[in-house]
């Protein structure tokens, strides 16, 4: 079956066509009888006039031809036009289509946070510490004296992230120490990629300087006295069941 635009185009076509076959038998009738006589005509004269007529011909062509173009151009834009609106109206509708489906935003929710969560691991590597809590919520923390005014929480998570992040360190060697309190505090205080809170910089400066001074960092005490005794402020402690 042919389409409605096919049908056009086809009909267009040969109209053009016709128009030039018409004008073609119109100019040959009205030169019929010039033509005829060609022959009483020296061949200069023959050639000169002969060649005249063709021009005629080919000029009325042409007339004929940029008045359908005249018509058809404007057609054209308007028809192109038309077709771009509907396209863009069509892909819209399908966004809104697919979007709106429940089951590819949550897809589309999945993935993003997978991406996420498989950046934030390869960050751990370059942590210095992790505090648990021990099990329910894990961070990691890294210091640069030469570039943060704090040290900056590159991961964080709790229940099974928590222990993904755990076995990460491990797997890298960075130390990991419990302390419940101050980890609950960064978890829910801090977001991640972001320095602690100045409330939290004499507890954490305490824990970090026990780890810079560790010669080991794969046998050492995971729970020294001295974290029981860690300088938290009220308004940063967070409890969560164990």
């Amino acid at each position: 079956m042919f389409s409605l635009k096919g049908m056009v185009e086809m009909a267009k076509a040969l109209i053009k066509f016709l128009l030039v076959v018409v004008v073609a038998i119109v100019v040959l009738w009205w030169k019929i009888s010039f033509l005829l006589n060609l022959a009483d005509f020296s061949l200069s004269n023959a050639i000169t006039s002969g060649l005249g007529t063709v021009a005629q011909c080919f000029l009325l062509i042409s007339a004929s031809l940029i008045l359908i173009a005249a018509v058809d151009v404007p057609f054209q834009w308007h028809e192109h036009n038309k077709q771009l609106k509907m396209t863009k109206q069509e892909l819209k509708d399908e966004y809104k289509e697919t979007e709106g489906k429940p089951e590819v935003k949550s897809h589309i929710r999945k993935v993003q946070q997978e991406m996420a969560r498989k950046r934030m691991m390869s960050e751990i590597p370059k942590a210095d510490v992790v505090l648990t809590n021990p099990t329910h919520y894990a961070v990691a923390l890294n210091y640069k004296q030469q570039g943060n005014k704090a040290p900056v929480v590159v991961a964080k998570g709790k229940d099974l992230i928590a222990l993904q992040i755990i076995r990460v360190a491990q797997a890298n060697y960075i130390p990991s120490l419990t302390v419940p309190t101050l980890a609950r505090a960064i978890y829910f205080s801090t977001e991640l990629n972001a320095e602690i809170p100045r409330g939290l910089y004499v507890a954490v400066a305490q824990v970090l300087a026990y780890i810079f001074q560790l010669k080991d960092k794969q046998h050492y005490d995971k729970n020294p006295e001295f974290l029981k005794h860690l300088p938290i402020p009220d308004e940063l402690k967070r409890e969560a069941a164990l």
